[in-house]
């Protein structure tokens, strides 16, 4: 319970400092985008690590030297609970963006952030719309911005990985980008497995050797997906043994 009130006292904090804070980023960015985008990024990283912190989540990180500095990336995850966003996002180098439900951009407060950090929202259930968000992920990974997605399109409330949306894979081959491969495990173990309470846990995120498609040729990367899925499940599996 305390867990939860000092999130809530915190949350209420950073909202008060937004209030500040998004004005002045708004004139740097005037001047400087680049400047914006990252200090947007190392201002939602540390409250993300606070969280991580009030939560009792030890972050075990394996594979770091696998998350790219100098280029842009796709990185590619399971999907197990909220927890993982924060996780693997407090441990990105450039700038990043999130592919996140259409939900989140009603959101208020939270979607000023995300808007600032370039994240995408998609609509499933529109087509039309998806394929827009696509392609401004593919505009984001050329022009230097990494995306972070969860193919499996939702929380996964069992074991394993369960089958990729291969759609989310054009943003990689049309950008031409690599693709960072990254599991998690026990992340719903903070919160979901016994909502609405916060408990401590171990967190295991492992990215693993980046796949690089600009090597490949079209008969290779419709097999992408599937390479993908299994080098996560693969690792989500050895890392579950830790867990236990």
């Amino acid at each position: 319970m305390i867990r939860i009130i000092l999130i809530i006292i915190l949350l209420l904090i950073v909202f008060v400092l937004s209030l500040i804070a998004w004005p002045v980023e708004f004139i740097i960015g005037k001047f400087n985008p680049h400047a914006r985008d990252i200090s947007s990024l190392r201002i939602v990283q540390g409250v993300f690590k606070i969280v991580l912190f009030i939560s009792g989540v030890k972050v075990i990180v394996k594979g770091r030297e696998n998350i790219l500095k100098d280029e842009a990336a796709m990185y590619v995850g399971n999907h197990r609970g909220i927890f993982d966003t924060l996780v693997s996002y407090s441990l990105m180098y450039r700038v990043t963006g999130f592919v996140a439900k259409k939900e989140m951009n009603k959101v208020p407060f939270i979607r000023v952030w995300m808007r600032m950090l370039h994240c995408l929202f998609l609509d499933r259930s529109n087509p039309r719309e998806g394929l827009n968000t696509i392609l401004k992920g593919i505009e984001h990974l050329k022009n230097g911005i990494s995306v972070v997605i969860f193919p499996e399109g939702t929380r996964n409330k069992g074991t394993g990985v369960m089958p990729f949306h291969k759609g989310s894979f054009k943003l990689a081959d049309k950008s031409d980008c690599k693709i960072v491969p990254m599991a998690i495990n026990n992340s719903d173990n903070v919160l979901e497995n016994h909502m609405p309470w916060i408990k401590p846990a171990k967190v295991i995120i492992e990215f693993c050797t980046p796949v690089d498609v600009a090597s490949m040729d079209k008969e290779q990367r419709k097999q992408i997906p599937d390479m993908v899925h299994e080098i996560i499940l693969e690792t989500y599996e050895r890392n579950q043994q830790e867990i236990q």
